[in-house]
Parts: C-alpha cells; structure tokens; sequence
C-alpha cells in the first residue's frame, strides 16, 4: 500500500516544537516534539505496557513520561525509567523511533528501515536559497482520500479547465495534447500552449503584456511529491529546448502528500517563483490562490474516494489519465521491490 524507505514530510517545522504531538502517517501513530535543543524526535504514539498514546503523557526536559505508569523514553525509544519496579525495567519496553530531519523549512519523516535513512535522499528544492527567487508561506491541509488520488489529479493538467476555472484555467486546457514522459523518479505530463492569454491567476504575474506560449509541466515522483511548474514566456519564444528569455516568468509549486492511512492524506505545499523575492504582496496574492484552488480540488477528490471506494458499477480511464496510470505503475513496482527486500532480511 505505501513505500517506507523514503522520506515524507511531517510537518512545517515551525509547527512542531516543545510540545508532544500526536499524528499518523501510513497508518502509524506517532509522536513529535523537539528536544530542549531543538533537535527533533519521532517515536511510536504507545507505551509498550497498555499502549496508552506517548502524547497523552509529559515532556519532562528531553524526556517522555507515560501518563499511565510513569515509564520514561529518551530520543531513541529506550526505557530510561519504570517508576513502579526500579531495577526491574522490561527489556521489551522499546517503543520504535523514526529519523527525523529539518530542511526546506519542513521536518521530514523516514518511514522505514532507519539504517537506510540518507538525509542526502530527501527531495532536491532546486534554487531554494537562492535570493532572486521568491517563496509564499505555502500551507497544510488534510483530504479525506487515499493520497493516490490526490497524485492523479495533480498529473492531470486537464482538470483545470473545470476545476479551476477562474485560477489555473485557460484556453487550451481543455483540448491541447499532453506529453507524458517516465523519468527515473517518477512521471511527467506536460504540453506547451502557444500564442494564447495567459490564465487568470497569472494575468499579472507575468512580466510582459497580451498573449504569451504557456507551459504546463506535471510532475510527480516517488513516493508522492509533485512539481508542478509554470512556465510563461512572450509568444514565439517557448517551446520544448528553448532557453528562457528575460521576461519568462517560472512558478514552481511543490506539492507534498503524505498519507494518514488508507482514507486521508496530509497535503503540504509552497510556491517558488523566479521574480519578486521581498513582495510579501505577491506571495500572499499566490498562496491564497493556491489554497483556494486546492479546496476546490478537495471538494472533487473526497467525492471521487467514496464514488470509487463505494462504486457499484465499473469506471472507465480516459486518455487523459496515462500518466497516472504510469506513475502507479512504478509505485506499485517500488513497493513490490521493497517488500521482497524486506523478506529475504527476515530470512537471512
């Protein structure tokens, strides 16, 4: 169902601090906090004697206290103390601890074997300190459905033209054709859209005036992250190969899905931008267009889980939906290749 050795996004970092936090990701109940450091800390949500929730307990210095017995757990998961039997502390009183790594202003989670946890594999934020580019707030939201589907609707650039009619939609969103191209990380759907207005949510970003070619690039990776980026450009300077010129205007939305479990999924995202790096004006005019455009795709999507969950007639795919299709493909490759790793280390 899900890919473990990988990292997902957890949280913005500011939103985790000196405080226990309880959260699920891939069906897994977990606590965050940080240590008096700073330093972040995820262990299993549950006491190993009745299993009540670690982040119903206290935080006491770097140290989780159970709320029920007063067992004690430091960073690593170990028992530092049993209050009740001193001496006698249970060697199976271990609850599991995760990796946990701050960057990109996220705290990002690795769900799997921890000896395999590599910081250098978290996904690449290309430009992100550069200083010309420019960043919104970004935000965090949570869907209820399977986060597969929140992939395919974002390798769907077609969807707009209904969707998200006064923000990312335009002319030529409807019906041009689409690129699809497996890459080694995942998939990409895209298409230039040439010699027509630019969509309303652009209209006064972009740095030139009238028409313009348009590109609409997809992408999504493994385990689920999705760059999906917008290039505009004065009419007869874009295309497939052309180098940017100076007025091409780039946005980069990064879009981070991290399942709960089988039914919701924790959607975090920001927009890079290639202008305007300080105008605190514009970030908030894009990241509030976003967070409206994405409401409007998790009022479709929590219908599209319970129609396809509940369905009781079969569905159809259109042509539309082949780089969704592809991108399951190499998931459920990924997630097989990984689960027979993981068999022949138990057996060995």
């Amino acid at each position: 169902m899900f890919l473990r050795n990988c990292w997902y996004v957890a949280a913005w970092s500011k939103d985790v601090g000196r405080e226990l936090k309880a959260e699920t990701f891939l069906g897994e109940n977990i606590v965050l906090y940080r240590q008096e450091d700073g330093t972040p800390v995820a262990l299993e949500d549950a006491c190993p004697h009745r299993k009540l929730p670690l982040s119903k307990g206290n935080l006491i210095g770097d140290i989780v206290e159970c709320g029920y017995h007063g067992l004690k757990f430091d960073c690593s998961g170990k028992c530092t103390d049993s209050p009740t039997q001193r001496g006698m502390t249970p060697r199976r009183a271990v609850v599991k601890s995760y990796p946990v790594v701050d960057r990109y202003r996220y705290l990002w989670i690795w769900m799997g074997d921890p000896a395999l946890a590599d910081p250098d594999k978290i996904f690449p934020i290309e430009n992100f300190d550069d200083p010309s580019w420019g960043k919104t707030d970004g935000g965090v939201m949570d869907i209820d459905c399977h986060y597969l589907w929140v992939c395919d609707n974002l390798l769907d650039p077609s969807h707009v033209a209904w969707v998200h009619v006064t923000s990312f939609a335009g002319a030529g969103t409807d019906e041009e054709p689409l690129d699809v191209e497996k890459t080694d990380r995942g998939v990409i759907v895209s298409r230039w859209i040439e010699n027509k207005p630019p969509s309303p949510y652009y209209a006064n970003l972009v740095a030139f005036e009238g028409d313009c070619d348009r590109l609409q690039h997809y992408e999504m990776c493994l385990p689920a992250i999705a760059l999906n980026k917008s290039v505009y450009t004065p009419v007869g300077t874009g295309g497939y190969g052309k180098p940017p010129v100076d007025k091409t205007y780039v946005n980069i939305s990064y879009n981070f899905m991290t399942p709960i479990d089988e039914d919701r999924t924790r959607y975090f995202w920001f927009q890079h931008r290639n202008t305007d790096p300080d105008n605190a004006e514009v970030s908030k005019f894009m990241n509030d267009g976003a967070r409206m455009a994405f409401l409007e795709d998790k009022e479709v999507l929590e219908e599209v889980h319970l129609g396809m969950k509940h369905a009781k007639t079969p569905h159809i795919d259109l042509g539309l939906d082949k780089g969704a299709k592809l991108f399951r493909k190499a998931l459920d490759t990924a997630i097989e290749a990984e689960t027979a790793s993981a068999e022949l280390a138990v057996q060995a």
